[in-house]
């Protein structure tokens, strides 16, 4: 069978149906190029059209969002729900709010957290959403009703066994409170339709710290298969918000030393190790740029713009900042260092070139398909307690956590065996994913 072919021509098919969407091509032909052998070993897949199916989302819904600001302007938005794919659950998948915003990102987000979302082995379809609305700056008062002209409209879509968003860049605890109180009052009902809501109201322990500690709980067991450990490695990792700053607590917790983190402006580079005490008082009490981390700590160094923090020498790498932040000159750079291993707290921050040298300098990668799974499966095990009405002690959400992400290693280090690439976990995740979404597309006939 000419796997390649077919696969070419469903590229060529997304390319075709989705222009100038380059996140969205970027995601799927790295999927696609994977699964060539799953291909060549299940030709149902192929007479059953599953590669047409999932590249084509179930749903896309494009709404306006009219709001007021403080002034008394009327402003407009517009926004995004894209429900994935629902075989393995209710759509599942976090709202995104960023002036970068457009279709093309929805999709590859959504694109991503179906096969994501089937490696947690929890029951969630995949889905995204956002709008182009920039939080920052607004007001309390222009966020709330932003949100709540926001969730007039959406929550026509949504629901516990529908579609359950969370949060993502730009949509924190005070972005979910305004969207599920609007909810509640139009639909009259309290359920778990959102997660990373409050702790009083049926939030989750563990999931402001959960895609920071689930990323370093898969390096590590990376590191343990392989006859190593955290402790006494020096780690570099971009970003300072939620991903960042927990990857950090926990690298520090196993041992390791973290010497940078940055944001859009620049970062800072700490030789003695990052004082995270300082950096969350920075960025989460005070609400400033990572650059004032420098006047505390006289060791610490500030450098503008973001590049340069892959020419920092490091054992790992975790960058935990944007998408395609860590090109081929950074990988090249890390690779000259003696970097060993690199993990993907943000959505695709590395780029196919930094990927294959990673890959052809027998750099361990893990993708953020999978090493960045961690918030989505606390987001879930989040709706197993709003269906319990029973909340989680930390130490269980941590624990469920834990054995999440070693199991997420395992399976893609087995998948990875299996198809005759080992090690290579871009391929490991994409399979492992795409096998258990595609068998249930299978069951459940042409839908």
């Amino acid at each position: 069978m000419a796997t390649k072919h077919f696969t070419q021509a469903v590229y060529e098919q997304v390319l075709s149906r989705n222009p100038g969407e380059a996140e969205f091509h970027q995601a799927v032909k790295e999927v696609l190029d994977s699964l060539e052998p799953v291909l060549e070993k299940h030709p149902e897949y192929v007479e059953a059209k599953i590669l047409d199916r999932l590249v084509e989302p179930e749903r896309q819904i494009i709404f306006r969002v009219p709001w007021q600001d403080d002034s008394g302007t009327f402003q407009v938005n517009r926004a995004f729900r894209i429900e994935f794919n629902s075989a393995l659950g209710p759509y599942k998948g976090g709202i995104r709010l960023h002036p970068s915003v457009y279709i093309g990102i929805i999709k590859f987000l959504g694109f991503e957290q179906v096969l994501k979302n089937s490696l947690t082995g929890l029951m969630m379809g995949g889905g995204k959403g956002g709008s182009d609305f920039d939080p920052k700056g607004k007001s309390d008062s222009e966020i709330m009703r932003f949100c709540q002209s926001f969730m007039t409209e959406l929550c026509r879509h949504i629901g516990p066994d529908t579609d359950v968003p969370a949060g993502d860049i730009g949509t924190g605890g005070r972005e979910i409170g305004f969207m599920f109180g609007q909810y509640k009052r139009i639909r009259n009902e309290f359920t778990g339709v959102l997660t990373g809501k409050g702790l009083d109201w049926g939030g989750s322990l563990v999931r402001t710290e959960a895609t920071g500690y689930g990323l370093v709980y898969i390096v590590d067991e990376l590191l343990k298969d392989n006859k190593k450990s955290f402790k006494d490695m020096t780690v570099s990792i971009s970003g300072s918000g939620n991903v960042a700053i927990f990857a950090t607590e926990k690298v520090q917790q196993l041992g390791g030393k973290v010497v940078t983190l940055s944001d859009s402006n620049g970062y800072i580079h700490d030789p003695d190790g990052i004082k995270l005490d300082t950096v969350k008082q920075i960025k989460l009490v005070e609400r400033k740029r990572i650059k004032e981390y420098v006047k505390i700590h006289k060791n610490a160094t500030y450098t503008e713009g973001c590049s340069g923090i892959w020419n920092v020498k490091c054992d790992i790498a975790l960058p935990c900042a944007t998408q395609n932040e860590l090109d081929k000159a950074g990988a090249e750079a890390l690779v000259k260092n003696g970097c060993i291993a690199a993990g993907e707290g943000a959505n695709m921050p590395t780029t196919p070139e930094a990927v294959e040298v990673f890959q052809s300098n027998d750099v361990w990668f893990l993708p953020g398909k999978a090493a960045n799974a961690g918030g989505v499966a606390v987001s879930g095990l989040e709706m197993a307690q709003n269906s319990q009405r029973i909340p989680w002690t930390f130490e269980k959400a941590d624990a469920e956590l834990k054995s999440i992400m070693v199991t997420i290693y395992k399976n893609i280090s087995e998948a990875a065996k299996e198809y005759d690439c080992p090690n290579d976990f871009v391929a490991g995740a994409n399979i492992a994913g795409f096998i258990k979404v595609a068998n249930t597309m299978l069951a459940q006939g042409l839908v």
